[in-house]
C-alpha cells in the first residue's frame, strides 16, 4: 500500500509573513525610531528643564512658608484669597480677559473686512502689524511717555488740553493773588473781594501780585492814567493792576507810573449777596459800573480769574490706569488679530457672498449673516489665543503703571512677581499665585489644542 504525503499548506494571501529578528525592514524601522528619538531628545530635555521641572517645583514650593522650611499645606492658597492686593489682581485679570480679547477680535474683524476694500491693502496691513515688532518693554516706555499728565511732555494730554482750551479757554491769571492788607480779602471759593464798602463815584485800585511777566498779555498798558480818572454820576470805576515795579522801587498799594494794568479780568459789583453788574478790564486794567443805584457795594474778582489751567486727564491715575494699559496692548496686538482674520477671510467661498448679494442682501446683512458665521472658527482661535496671552501679561503693567498706582493696576503675573521678588520675599505665596495662573491658563490651552486637532482631522 502506497503512503500518500500531504504537502504543507501555502500561506494565506492576506496574512503577513512573520519577520525574523534579522529582517532588514525591522532593522530599518528601529533605526528610524532611534534617529527620531535622537532629534526629539534635546527638545524633551529642554522642555523638562525649563517647563516641567519649574512647574513641579512651584507646585511643591507652594505648600511651604516664605522661608521654605515649614510645611503649611494649603495655607498659602487660603492667604492668597484673603489678601486684598491679590483679590484686586484677580479682578484686574478678569477685566483684561473680558475686555482685551473681545476688543481685539472685534477690531481685527472690522479692519480685515475694510482692508479688503482698500487699494493699498498690503501697506495698510504692514503699518498695523509693525507694532508687533516692538518689544513690550519699548512699547511700555512709549506709552508711559504718551500718558504723562504734564501737557508739555505727554502727547495725549497735549491734544486734550488743546481741544479743551479751543472751546472753553483758560483763566487769564492762574498765579495771581492779592497782597495782604491792601484792601482785598480772599474768599473760600478762591475769589477776592474788597474789604470795605464802595459806592457810586468811588475809584478803586485793586492791586495783585504773583503774575509772571510772560503771563501779562501783549495788549496790557500802564494803569497809572486809569487810576487818576474821576468817576461820573452813578458810576463806580477802578483799575486792576500788577502791584509790582520792574527793577524795584515804587510803593505798595499805590499805582506807580510803570506798573501794568491787567486786561481781560472779570470784575463784579455785588450787593446783598447778589451780583448786580459785571465788567471786563480794558488794556490798562480799568473797569466801570454805570447806572448803579445809590448804596454800598462789594467789588469782587471771581475765582474764575485765578483758576489753574486745565491740565488734561490723569491717564495713569487709579481710575484709568488699567484701561490705559489695555489701550497700549490693543495698539500692539490689533495687527496680529487683523492678519489672522484676514487670512481666514481670503479663504471664504466668494460664490456664497456673491449669491447673497444677488438675492438682495446688503453689505451689512452679508457681513452679519454670511461672513461672521463662516469666520466663526477663526474668530474663536484668535479670541482664545488672546485670552491665553492676556492672562500672562506682565511687561506693560509693570512699566506703564507708576509706583503709587502699581497696586491698582496689578494683575496675577505682576502680583506673583511683587510677592516673590518685588519686596514681599514670600516665594511660597508667589508659587501659589503661579499655580493659580497655570490652572487658569490650562483650560484655554486645552480648548485651543483640541480645536486644532479637529481642524487637522
Amino acid at each position: 500500500m502506497t503512503e500518500v504525503t500531504t504537502p504543507p499548506a501555502a500561506p494565506s494571501a492576506g496574512r503577513p509573513r512573520p519577520t525574523r529578528a534579522g529582517d532588514p525592514r525591522q532593522r530599518a524601522r528601529r533605526r528610524r525610531r532611534i534617529v527620531a528619538l535622537a532629534f526629539v531628545l534635546p527638545a524633551l530635555l529642554l522642555l523638562g528643564a525649563l517647563v516641567v521641572y519649574p512647574v513641579l517645583f512651584s507646585v511643591g514650593r507652594s505648600f511651604f512658608d516664605a522661608s521654605g522650611t515649614r510645611f503649611v499645606g494649603a495655607g498659602n492658597y487660603a492667604e492668597m484669597f484673603r489678601d486684598p492686593a491679590t483679590l484686586k489682581a484677580v479682578r484686574n485679570s478678569a477685566i483684561w480677559v473680558v475686555v482685551a480679547p473681545t476688543l481685539l477680535t472685534g477690531l481685527g474683524l472690522i479692519l480685515a473686512v475694510l482692508v479688503e476694500k482698500v487699494r493699498w491693502a498690503t501697506a495698510f496691513k504692514l503699518l498695523l502689524f509693525m507694532p508687533m515688532a516692538v518689544s513690550f518693554l519699548a512699547a511700555g516706555i512709549i506709552f508711559r511717555l504718551a500718558y504723562e499728565e504734564d501737557p508739555d511732555k505727554g502727547v495725549l494730554n497735549a491734544a486734550v488740553v488743546g481741544v479743551h482750551d479751543a472751546f472753553e479757554g483758560s483763566s487769564p491769571y492762574p498765579t495771581a493773588r492779592a497782597r495782604d492788607g491792601q484792601g482785598l480779602a480772599k474768599g473760600p471759593d478762591g475769589s477776592y473781594a474788597t474789604i470795605g464798602a464802595a459806592s457810586p463815584g468811588d475809584v478803586l485800585t485793586l492791586g495783585l501780585v504773583g503774575v509772571k511777566p510772560a503771563e501779562i498779555p501783549e495788549e496790557a498798558r500802564p494803569a497809572y492814567g486809569a487810576a487818576r480818572k474821576q468817576a461820573g454820576a452813578g458810576e463806580l470805576t477802578g483799575v486792576v493792576y500788577l502791584d509790582f515795579t520792574p527793577g524795584g522801587g515804587g510803593e505798595q498799594g499805590t499805582v506807580d507810573r510803570t506798573e501794568s494794568g491787567l486786561p481781560r479780568m472779570t470784575v463784579e459789583a455785588v450787593r446783598d449777596g447778589r451780583t448786580v453788574a459785571s465788567a471786563t478790564t480794558a488794556a490798562d486794567g480799568s473797569f466801570a459800573f454805570r447806572d448803579l443805584e445809590a448804596g454800598s457795594y462789594t467789588v469782587r474778582l471771581p475765582a474764575a480769574n485765578f483758576a489753574p489751567p486745565y491740565e488734561g486727564v490723569s491717564w495713569l491715575g487709579p481710575a484709568l490706569v488699567t484701561p490705559a494699559i489695555i489701550g497700549a496692548y490693543l495698539w500692539i496686538w490689533t495687527g496680529f488679530a487683523m492678519v489672522l482674520i484676514g487670512a481666514g477671510l481670503s479663504s471664504l467661498p466668494r460664490d456664497t457672498l456673491e449669491a447673497a448679494r444677488m438675492d438682495g442682501a446688503n453689505e451689512w446683512q452679508v457681513f452679519r449673516r454670511i461672513t461672521v458665521p463662516l469666520l466663526a472658527p477663526i474668530l474663536t482661535v484668535v479670541f482664545v489665543t488672546l485670552v491665553i496671552n492676556v492672562m500672562k501679561v506682565f511687561d506693560l503693567v509693570y512699566i506703564i503703571a507708576p509706583g503709587p498706582v502699581q497696586e491698582d493696576a496689578t494683575v496675577l503675573a505682576t502680583q506673583m512677581w511683587l510677592v516673590s521678588f518685588g519686596g514681599g520675599n514670600d516665594q511660597g505665596l508667589g508659587s501659589a499665585l503661579g499655580v493659580l495662573l497655570l490652572l487658569l491658563v490650562i483650560p484655554a490651552m486645552v480648548f485651543n489644542v483640541r480645536r486644532f486637532r479637529r481642524s487637522q482631522s
